[in-house]
């Protein structure tokens, strides 16, 4: 399905990828012709397309690619330059700069060591988590309009997929969440902030929530777009693992750190969760010694994160004045990325953006179209604008 969020089979995309233009205009076509994914009613009417496959349908003279959530600011100028002094000692495994990595992490977040599982961005891990919580026929459950990596494979891995609607304003609904909990249930998925609706829930209600539920269950609150708010200390969940709740954080250096190329991102659990979902994964040894080297100087490097934000901030004011400009709504955005209903079909919109040399993605959500812009540079967001004006 073309809308479905997934970080799934880089080796299959990988592969999809090397087939170099000669593939791309067959691909395109498909992905031109396929239906809307409809969301909100569990509606599957074509096989999924990775982020990949959707990336090749994107014209080769692409202005502005909006559609995968990635910082177009890139790794900071620290990180590069860790990544190129890495290059000649690459010969070696690295052990030293994962412990240091995974050790740096545990002391900012005031954990163990052996609360944290690195791996090759949040992808292995979700699979990892996916395997473990779908045995037995076990359900996942998670948001009916939300990131659907790891609870769309239970029904692939002998589970159930568990859809809970989302609130009017388009928020994750923890109390009907709560109450659909059974001795059936493994795992609750909660993507926080939300993707694609890039909203957030509440923070003391969800506190309570991991609190009571994750004495029945384990809660997996995903915080892959964390950083782009201005107080992520304020809103995390670590507190909940540091508390011993049988909950499990995701993280990923993906978004605001610029590392969705270089792939690294860990969990934070309790440390029999960690060793647990371990024996799934390759652990920190599916990170290259450039990428550990990169991450270990790019954590929590306050500076350019905090520059990378500003940027980010005022590419989406821009965006918010153009959609306001048009006459078209939006749903407040925490994250680097806004949803809003769109006045076309949502296949008929995408094309005539791309023709534009735009790459968006849309959904169907009640049935209603919506499209779903990442945050770019500023030329990126102008080049949208600029195509957008022309079709809306």
């Amino acid at each position: 399905m073309s809308n479905s969020l997934n970080r799934r089979n880089w080796i299959k995309s990988s592969a999809m990828m090397a087939g170099g233009l000669a593939f791309l205009p067959g691909v395109a076509n498909k992905l031109m012709a396929a239906p809307t994914h409809n969301l909100l009613h569990g509606s599957v009417e074509v096989p999924f397309l990775s982020e990949a496959e959707v990336a090749a349908s994107n014209p080769p003279e692409l202005k502005a690619r909006l559609n995968a959530n990635e910082n177009p600011f890139g790794p900071s100028p620290a990180a590069k330059k860790a990544l190129e002094d890495a290059v000649n000692d690459s010969f070696r495994y690295p052990f030293g700069s994962l412990q240091q990595l995974s050790a740096k992490i545990a002391e900012h977040e005031g954990v163990s060591p052996q609360n944290i599982l690195l791996s090759s961005g949040s992808s292995p891990l979700l699979l990892a988590a996916a395997i473990h919580y779908s045995k037995g026929g076990k359900n996942v459950m998670s948001g009916e309009v939300s990131y659907d990596d790891l609870p769309s494979k239970a029904p692939r891995l002998g589970g159930n997929w568990i859809k809970v609607p989302m609130t009017p304003d388009f928020k994750l609904d923890l109390d009907a969440m709560e109450a659909k909990v059974d001795d059936n249930t493994s795992l609750i998925y909660i993507c926080n902030p939300n993707n694609p609706t890039a909203t957030m829930v509440d923070t003391n209600k969800l506190k309570g929530f991991c609190e009571r539920v994750s004495k029945k269950a384990t809660v997996m609150v995903d915080e892959a777009y964390i950083d782009y708010l201005p107080n992520p200390q304020e809103i995390t969940m670590m507190g909940a693992v540091k508390a011993g709740q049988n909950v499990i954080i995701a993280r990923t250096f993906s978004k605001l750190y610029g590392f969705a190329g270089l792939r690294c991102g860990y969990f934070v659990g309790q440390p029999d969760t960690i060793r647990t979902l371990s024996n799934y994964t390759s652990q920190g040894m599916a990170i290259s010694a450039t990428t550990a080297a990169a991450a270990l100087a790019a954590y929590n490097e306050t500076a350019f994160l905090q520059e990378a934000l500003k940027k980010t901030l005022e590419s989406k004011d821009f965006l918010y004045a153009t959609l306001k400009k048009e006459g078209y709504d939006y749903i407040p955005s925490s994250a680097n990325f806004v949803l809003f209903p769109i006045k076309m079909d949502g296949r008929q919109f995408s094309q005539e953006m791309n023709k534009r040399g735009v790459g968006i993605r849309t959904w169907k959500i009640n049935g209603k179209d919506y499209c779903r812009v990442s945050i770019g540079r500023m030329d990126e967001m102008q080049a949208f604008a600029d195509a957008f004006k022309q079709i809306s």
